[in-house]
């Protein structure tokens, strides 16, 4: 492992290990029980799809769209186009029309894969191939009948010739400001991020992940990447909604997910306990307090002193066997990211085996920067920097990366570029510190601290978050930038009163600062969405949608 130097040569790598079942996905039409692709079938439909390519005139340097949710083509596809010394520009399938001509114009798209009708019609003017048959373009079954497969030694003297520095894929950040801007990463940016983000996260041959976050999303892409790469299965979601059913019918060993998931899978199970007699939500917390005690140890790399780990043993028998149970029965471990996760909500996860590894990152640098591993996490932390990448903090807090992983820069952009990479150093824009033992800790976004009209600074993401593991709050926006005292916008769950919402507030703001205490709060009734626009595709909210879609709702509370 680690002679690699392009993402064509991990696929071949990949196709190399085992020929065993090694996808498994739903068909599109017909539902039923999950279908299995062995590695011979999938190896074989990128061939032949390269091969459709070169005939449709993609070569070195041409940018091919994906437009389209998680499935085997989609992995497909972009192998395919890697292969060929083409650049991948992955699109999320949640995007509106207007955004997608935009990603497509501003990238020169040569051709788009689409995912089905819908997708289909959100674009003009593109030479396509659908994945689901739709009028107005060719499906890509249809035309890897009649297509001969690439010659694997062709291609793989083609894969040697890439430059390793050339550009990989173009993937359009999420927009929480400003129209997305097109990320260059190069296979070297890329295949360097893989091989160190394997030696922090443990991904097994006998793995079986569950891909259901959008694999437009770096996170998730460089996640299978490497599970692709250490020869394990990937088992692709039908969508974000049936994920809970997809669990049970797959069982995963390992998922990657964004924090709002794992919020309502806690959330979920605190309510379970609630339904519980007195002596059962008491023998619950006492299962989770000895969880929590003997992960400590693993947390360390350490071993369990034996009297513990006879009591996690009765408290895996009694209680936790049964939550294991909702996510499969062998659930090993949990990767989260893109954004901060509560640390008391890790600790819960952790606590009752299901340990969750938080890393840190941004499209930009491939994106992993630092990551949290089985036998050396600190919750709250999101893990000490990967091998082989750099990182200082600012005078101003500011967190700034250097290293292989860092992006070519924004494509067509070089003001945006330099303003963001000085001296090889990245300016993530987040606000962190280092502990002790050399864990990097997140305290905010640099652009999202709320400055109120006194001149004081505020974080709202830390308060954000403890709002959300009150009972009765389902999300909630910290307002207060220019005015002269901080605010809420709480989503309740539903049948919460607003005494619930007041006692939150209450509670929250026995651990703020004076200046950062929560004066007032107004209740938003329905949940943000990606579809209403206050959330980014990866579940990020938003904070100028926010203020415009509500600003009468506010200034209600700054009305006095």
């Amino acid at each position: 492992m680690g002679d690699e130097r392009t993402i064509c040569d991990i696929f071949f790598h990949g196709i190399g290990i085992r020929k065993t079942e090694r996808i498994l996905y739903k068909p599109k039409t017909g539902g039923g029980p999950y279908r299995a692709m062995s590695t011979d079938e999938f190896a074989d439909r990128v061939l032949r799809t390269a091969t459709v390519l070169a005939a449709r005139g993609v070569g070195e340097g041409d940018r091919v769209v994906i437009l389209s949710y998680n499935r085997p083509e989609w992995a497909i596809a972009d192998f395919a186009t890697l292969l060929l010394g083409a650049v991948s520009v992955p699109i999320y399938s949640t995007l509106p029309p207007d955004q997608v001509e935009f990603i497509l114009n501003d990238c020169g798209a040569k051709l788009v894969f689409a995912e089905n009708a819908g997708q289909l019609r959100k674009f003009s003017g593109r030479p396509a191939i659908v994945f689901d048959p739709a009028d107005g373009a060719p499906a890509l079954d249809d035309l890897l009948k009649d297509a001969k497969p690439a010659s694997v030694d062709e291609l793989r003297a083609r894969a040697k010739a890439i430059d390793p520095q050339a550009t990989a894929t173009l993937i359009y950040t999420s927009g929480t400001t400003g129209q997305p801007k097109g990320v260059m990463l190069t296979h070297a940016n890329l295949v360097s991020n893989l091989l160190a983000t394997c030696r922090v996260i443990r991904f097994e041959e006998t793995d079986v992940a569950l891909s259901f976050l959008p694999l437009s999303h770096s996170f998730e892409r460089i996640v299978d990447y490497g599970f692709f790469y250490m020869g394990a299965t990937i088992a692709y979601a039908e969508s974000t909604d049936t994920v809970p059913q997809n669990i049970a019918e797959v069982r995963p060993t390992q998922m990657a997910a964004v924090p709002r998931v794992y919020e309502k899978f806690h959330a979920k199970i605190l309510d379970g306990v609630k339904q519980k007699s007195p002596l059962g939500q008491s023998v619950f917390r006492w299962a989770v307090s000895v969880g929590k005690l003997a992960a400590m140890f693993r947390q360390r790399g350490e071993g369990v002193p034996l009297g513990l780990r006879f009591r996690r043993w009765i408290a895996h028998t009694l209680v936790f066997r049964k939550v294991h149970a909702r996510l499969g029965g062998r659930m090993r471990v949990m990767v989260s990211g893109s954004a901060p996760l509560s640390g008391e909500i890790i600790e819960f996860f952790w606590g009752i085996g299901l340990p969750i590894l938080e890393g840190y990152g941004l499209t930009e640098t491939s994106p992993v920067i630092s990551c949290n591993s089985e036998n050396a996490a600190r919750p709250g932390t999101v893990g000490r920097v990967i091998p082989g990448v750099e990182v200082k903090i600012a005078a101003d807090g500011e967190i700034l990366c250097k290293g292989p992983n860092v992006m070519k820069g924004y494509y067509n952009r070089p003001e945006e570029t330099a303003s963001v990479i000085q001296d090889g150093w990245f300016a993530t824009g987040d606000i962190g510190e280092f502990t002790k033992e050399g864990f990097l800790r997140i305290t905010d976004r640099k652009k999202d601290l709320l400055k109120t009209s006194g001149g004081k600074y505020i974080a709202p993401q830390p308060i954000e978050g403890r709002l959300k593991l009150q009972p009765g709050v389902a999300n909630a926006v910290v307002i207060g930038d220019g005015r002269k005292f901080p605010s809420v916008l709480l989503v309740p769950v539903p049948g919460a009163t607003r005494d619930q919402l007041e006692a939150a507030v209450t509670e929250v703001n026995k651990t703020l600062a004076h200046h950062e205490a929560l004066k007032k709060f107004q209740v938003v009734e329905k949940d943000f969405t990606i579809e209403g626009g206050e959330l980014t595709p990866t579940m990020k909210v938003k904070r100028r949608v926010v203020a415009k879609k509500y600003a009468e709702l506010i200034e209600t509370m700054y009305a006095e």
